[in-house]
C-alpha cells in the first residue's frame, strides 16, 4: 500500500510536469488548455493520495490536499486501482484494467462532463502532440493516406486543401507480392492497389456544392409550437448555432423519453458508410444509441436474399450470409479450371464488395491460362466485355429455369457427379424426380425453359454438355455468391440452384468449384485486423461482432440498451404510419437465426415518436421509396434529425440537421475490403492486405464535425460524453485499435502513423491455406480458417460437415421442412417460380424496364 501511494503521487506530480512542458511546446495543446477555467481533482476515496489541477486563463495550477467542491473529481478505490487506471489511461497502458476498474465501479467520476472531457482530453492526448504524420512531397505538397469502400487512397495536400488523389503504390520497403506458378507460367498481381471510380472521385464530393456545412433547422419547425410535419421535404432551411441545435436535440430526447418512454427514439443508417473502424456505423453510432436507449432499425439482409434465405438452408453458411468459402481458389483456378461460367456475375461493376479492381488482372489471366469463358446474364457485362466468351442473354428472373435444364441434361445423360451425390448430399432423388417431371408432370428440359429464358435448348444442352466435360467452377454472383439474380423477386430459387449445380459437379474437386477470380488469393488468413462489423468502439456485444474477436483485444466498457424493440428496415413507413409490423431476425450465427420473429411495436415499449437518421438516404435504395417520403408528413414522428455530410435525399426531410464531415476530414483506421464479422475473410478479394490508418487529411470544412465527435457534444448535454469517449481521443481509438491488432507486432505506432500505411506479407508458398471445398469433397475435418460452424451447429462430429442438419449439402432443406414444410414462397425444395412481376406479367407490359 506505501509503495502503491508512492507511486501514485509521483504519476501525479509527472502528470503536472509533462502538462506545463506540452503547454509550453505546442500550440494546439495550448489552446486547449485555455479552452475553460475549472478545477479538477483526483483523488483515492480516502484522499490518502490527491491532487488537484487548477485551469485559469491558461495557467495550470496544482496541488496536494483535498479540495471540496472541485468542478470535475475522480476518485478511485486504492491507491494501487489509480496507479494501474493512470497507467491503462497512457496510449501503450493496459485497457483491461481501465475495464475492470469501470465495470466494478472502483473508479468513479463526477461533476460536470463536459469539463471532466476536457480534463481527461488535457491529460490523455499529450503525448500526440506533435506527432508526425504524413510524407512531404517535391511539389510541397503532403500525402496522406485514406480508405474507401472502394479501396485505399494517397492524398495530396497543400495549403491546407486536397490537390488530388491517387491509388497506393507499394515501395521496397513493403512487403513482397505473392506469385503463382501454373501451366508452365509466373502469375504475380502489379504493386499497388487499386480504386473505384467513385472513390477516385471524392475530392469532388469533400468541396462539393451540396455539402451541410453548418446545423440548419426548417424554417417552419418550432419545437415549442407548431412543426409544421406536413410541410417536411417542402420547407427551406436557415443556419443556427450548435448551441442552439444540441440544446434542441436533447430537449427533445429529454421530452419523448420523458413523455412517452424508453423506444420512443428510432436510429437508422445506411447499409454502408464511410470507411473505418472507428467511425463506421457499427461503432460509435451503436455505443450512442446504447447509452440513450434506442428503438433500433434492423437491415434485412437485402443485398444477398437468395444466399441467405435460400442457399443456407441447403449448405450453410450463414455466417458467411449463404455464399461459399473461397480459400485459395485463385491458385486452384490457374492450376486446375478448364472452365469458367460467369452467372449474374459482373465483378468488374460491383467490384465483388468493397475491392475494387483487384480482381480485373486475375481475370485477364483466364486467356494466358486457356480457360474457357461463358457468361450468362440478361446485360452483356462489363465483366463479358473484359474476358470475352460466349454470351447467354437470359431474361430477367429466369435463370433457375436454365439450371434446372442443365440438371436435366446431366441426370438424363448420367454425367454428374454420382460419388458426390451419394455420399456428400441428401434429398437428391426427391429432386431428380422434380427435374425429371415424375411429381408435376412437367420435364425440366432444354426446351421447356426455351420460351421462360429465351435461350435455344441447343444451347442449353451445349452448355450442359461442356461443363461437365471441363473442370468447372461456376462464378455464381459477384464474388462467391451475390449477384442480381438472387435479389430478384424469386432469387432464392435462382441461389439453390446454383448450390444444386455445384453438388452434381462434384464441388471441391481440383479446378472444380464456385468463384469467378474475385476471391480465394493466397494471403496470410492467420494475421489478426479486426474488420469493421466488430463494432470499433462499440462494445456493443449483442449487435455487431465485437463478441467474435475484438471485445478480449480491444477491451471496452461494454454498451447495450434497455430498448429490445426493433423495426425492420423494409418497414420503417409503415411502422411510422402507426401500423403493427414483423420482420425477422438477421441472425446469422444459425440457419434458424433468420426464424426469430421481430414484432413493432414491441408488447409495452412506446412506439416512435423521434427518427434520428444517420447517413445515406433509403430513397434510392429501397423498394416502393414513395413511402418514405410519404411517412415524413404523414406519420407520427414528431421530431426528425439527420445527421448527413450532404444536403440530399431524406437529410431535406428533416427538422433538424446535424453537419457531419468526410473520412477525409477525421482520424480512423481499417483494412480494405475486411468486413470480417459479416463476411469473414473478405478481404481475400485483394492481391495484397492492406491496413491503413485514415489520416486526418484536412480540417473539417465549416463547422462540420466527425460523427462520433456529434454523438460527443450531444452526449455531453446528457453527462454522458466521458462514459462514450472513455477519455479516449479519435486518434487515441486508431491506436488502441492497431494494438489489438497484429500490426502492432509488425511495425511501431510511430512508423505507422506516418507512412499511413502496412501491407501484411503474404503466405510462403509452400505454407497456403487449403483450397475451399475441398476438405468436404475428400471427407476430412474442416482444414480452412473457416469461422463456423459453431459446435452447437454439428450433429456429428465437430467440423466435418456442413452446417445443414444433416451435415451435407441438402436438396430438400431440413430447416425448412422443420419451419414450414408448406411455405409456397421458400418451399424445402428449389423450383421454377416464375415471378410476379417477371417477364410476361401485368406489371411487366405496363413497365418493360427489369
Amino acid at each position: 500500500m506505501k509503495l502503491a501511494k508512492q507511486k501514485s503521487k509521483v504519476v501525479l506530480f509527472g502528470l503536472l510536469q509533462m502538462m506545463r512542458i506540452y503547454k509550453g511546446r505546442y500550440p494546439a495543446y495550448r489552446k486547449e488548455v485555455e479552452k475553460y477555467n475549472f478545477t479538477a481533482q483526483m483523488r483515492t476515496r480516502d484522499a490518502g493520495v490527491c491532487r488537484w489541477f487548477k485551469f485559469e486563463d491558461g495557467r495550470i495550477k496544482s496541488g496536494t490536499g483535498r479540495i471540496e467542491k472541485p468542478d470535475c473529481e475522480l476518485v478511485f478505490w486504492t491507491p494501487e486501482e489509480m496507479y494501474l487506471i493512470m497507467m491503462a489511461m497512457m496510449p501503450d497502458g493496459n485497457k483491461l484494467d481501465f475495464v475492470h476498474a469501470t465495470k466494478n465501479m472502483r473508479a468513479e467520476i463526477s461533476g460536470d462532463d463536459k469539463l471532466l472531457y476536457q480534463f481527461l482530453k488535457i491529460a490523455g492526448t499529450m503525448l500526440e502532440q506533435g506527432a508526425k504524420y504524413g510524407t512531404p512531397m517535391r511539389d510541397g505538397t503532403t500525402r496522406y493516406t485514406t480508405n474507401t469502400n472502394g479501396g485505399p487512397l494517397f492524398v495530396y495536400v497543400k495549403d491546407g486543401k486536397i490537390i488530388r488523389t491517387t491509388p497506393i503504390e507499394f515501395d521496397d520497403d513493403d512487403a513482397p507480392s505473392w506469385t503463382i506458378h501454373a501451366r508452365g507460367k509466373s502469375f504475380t498481381p502489379p504493386r499497388k492497389t487499386t480504386v473505384c471510380s467513385y472513390s477516385q472521385c471524392l475530392k469532388s464530393s469533400v468541396y462539393s456544392k451540396d455539402r451541410i456545412l453548418s446545423p440548419m433547422i426548417r424554417e417552419d419547425f418550432d419545437p415549442k409550437g407548431n412543426r409544421n410535419p406536413q410541410n417536411r421535404g417542402k420547407s427551406g432551411y436557415r443556419k443556427i448555432s450548435w448551441d442552439d441545435a444540441l440544446d434542441i436535440m436533447v430537449s427533445e430526447m429529454y421530452r419523448i423519453k420523458e413523455t412517452y418512454g424508453p423506444g420512443g427514439i428510432m436510429n437508422c443508417s445506411g447499409s454502408h458508410h464511410s470507411w473505418g473502424n472507428i467511425g463506421y456505423w457499427l461503432s460509435g453510432r451503436r455505443r450512442y444509441g446504447n447509452i440513450i436507449g434506442t428503438t433500433w432499425v434492423v437491415h434485412n439482409h437485402d443485398s444477398w436474399e437468395g444466399w441467405f434465405w435460400g442457399a443456407a438452408h441447403h449448405w450453410g453458411h450463414s455466417m458467411r450470409l449463404g455464399i461459399s468459402e473461397s480459400y485459395n481458389q485463385v491458385e486452384d483456378i490457374l492450376k486446375n479450371c478448364e472452365l469458367m461460367v460467369f452467372w449474374s456475375s459482373d465483378p468488374e461493376a460491383s467490384h465483388g464488395v468493397y475491392a475494387a479492381y483487384e480482381g480485373a488482372v486475375r481475370r485477364l489471366w483466364l486467356k494466358e491460362a486457356g480457360i474457357e469463358v461463358v457468361h450468362i446474364d440478361p446485360f452483356h457485362s462489363y465483366t463479358a466485355g473484359l474476358t470475352g466468351g460466349k454470351w447467354f442473354a437470359t431474361k430477367p428472373g429466369t435463370s433457375a429455369a436454365m439450371a434446372h435444364a442443365i440438371a436435366y441434361v446431366w441426370i438424363t445423360e448420367n454425367t454428374y457427379d454420382k460419388f458426390f451425390i451419394e455420399n456428400r448430399t441428401t434429398g437428391f432423388e426427391e429432386w431428380k424426380k422434380y427435374v425429371l417431371g415424375e411429381t408435376d408432370g412437367v420435364p425440366k428440359t432444354p426446351e421447356w425453359q426455351e420460351p421462360e429464358t429465351g435461350i435455344a435448348a441447343k444451347d442449353v444442352r451445349a452448355l450442359a454438355r461442356l461443363m461437365q466435360k471441363k473442370r468447372t467452377y461456376l462464378g455464381a454472383g459477384g464474388m462467391s455468391g451475390f449477384g442480381g439474380a438472387c435479389r430478384y423477386a424469386t432469387g432464392v430459387e435462382w441461389a439453390r440452384s446454383m448450390v444444386y449445380l455445384c453438388a452434381m459437379l462434384g464441388i471441391g474437386k481440383p479446378g472444380v468449384n464456385i468463384g469467378n477470380l474475385q476471391c480465394g488469393t493466397p494471403l496470410d488468413t492467420r494475421f489478426y485486423f479486426p474488420g469493421y462489423a466488430e463494432g470499433g468502439m462499440s462494445g456493443d456485444v449483442g449487435g455487431t461482432a465485437n463478441a467474435v474477436s475484438l471485445y478480449q483485444k480491444m477491451p471496452t466498457v461494454i454498451s447495450m440498451s434497455s430498448v429490445k424493440q426493433t423495426v425492420p428496415r423494409l418497414r420503417i413507413p409503415e411502422a411510422v404510419m402507426g401500423k403493427g409490423v414483423l420482420g425477422y431476425a438477421p441472425d446469422s450465427s444459425a440457419i434458424e437465426g433468420q426464424f426469430l420473429p421481430m414484432p413493432y411495436p414491441h408488447p409495452g415499449i412506446t412506439p416512435v415518436r423521434m427518427y434520428h437518421k444517420y447517413g445515406g438516404s433509403h430513397f434510392g435504395a429501397m423498394s416502393d421509396t414513395a413511402r418514405y417520403a410519404r411517412m415524413y408528413y404523414e406519420g407520427t414522428l414528431e421530431f426528425v434529425v439527420n445527421q448527413s455530410i450532404w444536403f440530399e435525399g431524406e437529410a431535406t426531410y428533416a427538422d433538424l440537421i446535424l453537419p457531419a464531415c468526410t473520412s477525409f476530414e477525421r482520424w480512423d483506421i481499417g483494412e480494405t475490403a475486411n468486413c470480417s464479422g459479416y463476411i469473414p475473410m473478405l478481404q481475400l478479394q485483394n492481391n495484397h492486405r492492406t491496413i491503413v490508418l485514415q489520416h486526418k487529411c484536412i480540417e473539417p470544412l465549416g463547422e462540420s464535425r466527425s460523427d462520433n465527435e456529434i454523438y460527443r457534444m450531444i452526449l455531453e448535454r446528457m453527462n454522458f460524453g466521458s462514459y462514450f469517449t472513455e477519455g479516449t481521443s479519435e486518434l487515441g481509438w486508431c491506436r488502441r485499435m492497431f494494438n489489438a491488432s497484429d500490426v502492432s507486432k509488425r511495425i511501431s505506432w510511430e512508423d505507422f502513423l506516418k507512412k499511413g500505411y502496412y501491407v501484411v506479407p503474404a503466405f510462403d508458398e509452400n505454407n497456403r491455406d487449403p483450397v475451399a471445398w475441398n476438405w468436404f469433397y475428400d471427407g476430412r475435418v474442416c482444414d480452412t480458417p473457416e469461422l463456423g460452424n459453431l459446435p452447437s451447429d454439428d450433429s456429428q462430429k465437430w467440423r466435418t460437415g456442413l452446417q445443414t442438419v444433416s451435415g451435407k449439402i441438402e436438396f430438400v432443406a431440413n430447416s425448412l421442412l422443420r419451419y414450414d414444410p408448406n411455405d409456397t414462397e421458400r418451399p424445402p425444395m428449389s423450383i421454377y417460380r416464375p415471378s410476379w412481376e417477371g417477364p410476361g406479367t401485368e406489371l411487366a407490359e405496363k413497365w418493360p424496364y427489369q
